[in-house]
């Protein structure tokens, strides 16, 4: 089992950036793969980015592509989003969450963390 735990949220205007961080507790972190996902006021939660459990493949959707970067360092226990030109339409609760598979489909990973807000200004 892992625990998960997000950071780096917060308020920041359109075109601005922010680095999200998950730190993972538990056992073999570096065996899971590990995604993003969020969700916005009114809306279901849907699938931002994953990393394979070595770093080596990612995949993200299609409405951050070329915005945010998913990584890890399976040493540091942890996981990462880098999100850059925001708009106001990526304002959601930001969560990471760990898989025994690579995959985007929310109901594939069993460990969730609680969440980071991020709210963008326009």
């Amino acid at each position: 089992q892992v625990q998960l735990v997000e950071s780096g949220g917060g308020l920041v205007q359109a075109g601005g950036g922010l680095r999200l961080s998950c730190a993972a507790s538990g056992r073999a972190f570096s065996s899971y793969a590990m995604g993003w996902f969020r969700q916005a006021p009114g809306k279901e939660r849907e699938f931002v980015a994953a990393i394979r459990w070595d770093g080596d493949t990612t995949y993200d959707a299609d409405s951050v592509q070329g915005r945010f970067t998913i990584s890890r360092d399976n040493a540091e226990n942890a996981v990462y989003l880098e999100m850059n030109s925001l708009k106001p339409e990526d304002t959601a609760v930001y969560y990471c969450a760990a898989s025994y598979a690579f995959s985007s489909t929310q109901w594939n990973y069993p460990y969730w963390g609680q969440g980071t807000q991020v709210t963008v200004s326009s």
